[in-house]
């Protein structure tokens, strides 16, 4: 059988996929399982015991997916607020307010975040507007609540573009079918909308949680480097230390982290769609 021409188009992606995942992939299991002693790399769980056993080690882990888990959850609640309401728009105006809500997604990441550095300061905006109305300035910069405001301004579009998508081609009849059955405003939401729209809330949870646990930008300019996030030990093993065993072990673990999250998400999705079949009024 002659092959087919068009599988040649797939090669330049095999290519790119190798040289820039599936090597640094290796290369990451490579050195986070060895260890250099005596000129040569050893196999060796050292890295591994030393995460585990070290509470600094501890306390960056369970910060990190603490702080991941917060934003996620914060971006949930006022994500899909949103996303329901721009789908309940007209058509004519709903890629307008979607144009503008990630017009500041075109900016730099980087500009973003340091932009919160300047509201958030002593004598940043919000405090400047707390003093004039006679009230002493509050400390918010370099705190958790600076870091996490900067996840949420950063990674809520995340979270409403997926949700927005799944809201915007749910079928009107089975809502109107809904209300002919008896069902009033609440019951239509929790029974019928949220249900199904439980697929985009999944890839939205996804896409906010693995960049939040893995950032360090965000923790760096708005934390004030006062404490570590997982993103900030694996820069400072690699870019500082230069101690690129201890850098890759975290980075497994990071991932480790983020596959376990993945794999929760997608079964809870399956399960919405098997129990999507039916609706009780």
């Amino acid at each position: 059988m002659k092959k087919d021409k068009t599988s040649y188009l797939a090669y330049p992606y095999v290519i790119w996929s190798l040289i820039f995942i599936i090597v640094p992939l290796f290369l990451i299991l490579f050195f986070g399982f060895t260890k250099f002693d005596g000129g040569e790399y050893t196999f060796s769980l050292e890295n591994f015991q030393k995460i585990f056993l070290e509470d600094a080690y501890i306390k960056i882990f369970i910060r990190s997916i603490n702080l991941a888990f917060i934003s996620t959850v914060l971006c949930l609640i006022f994500g899909y607020p949103v996303a329901y309401i721009i789908s309940k728009m007209d058509i004519s105006k709903r890629g307008t307010v979607i144009l503008l809500f990630i017009l500041p997604m075109w900016m730099n990441f980087l500009l973003r975040t340091y932009a919160w550095a300047a509201i958030l300061g002593k004598n940043g905006i919000i405090n400047t507007f707390i003093t004039s109305l006679g009230f002493e300035p509050i400390n918010i910069l370099y705190t958790d609540t600076a870091v996490l405001l900067g996840m949420v301004y950063n990674f809520l579009p995340f979270m409403v573009l997926p949700i927005y998508t799944v809201l915007s081609k749910m079928d009107q009849n089975l809502i109107n079918a809904a209300h002919d059955l008896g069902a009033n405003k609440f019951q239509v939401f929790t029974k019928v909308i949220f249900p199904l729209s439980l697929p985009g809330v999944a890839s939205g949870v996804t896409m906010v949680f693995m960049p939040a646990v893995s950032t360090f930008v965000i923790p760096k300019l708005l934390g004030g480097g006062q404490f570590m996030l997982l993103g900030n030990l694996i820069e400072q093993q690699f870019m500082v230390t230069g101690d690129k065993n201890f850098g890759s072990t975290v980075s497994i673990l990071m991932m480790i982290v983020i596959l376990i999250s993945m794999a929760i998400m997608s079964k809870f999705d399956k399960d919405s769609d098997k129990e999507g079949g039916g609706f009780l009024f």
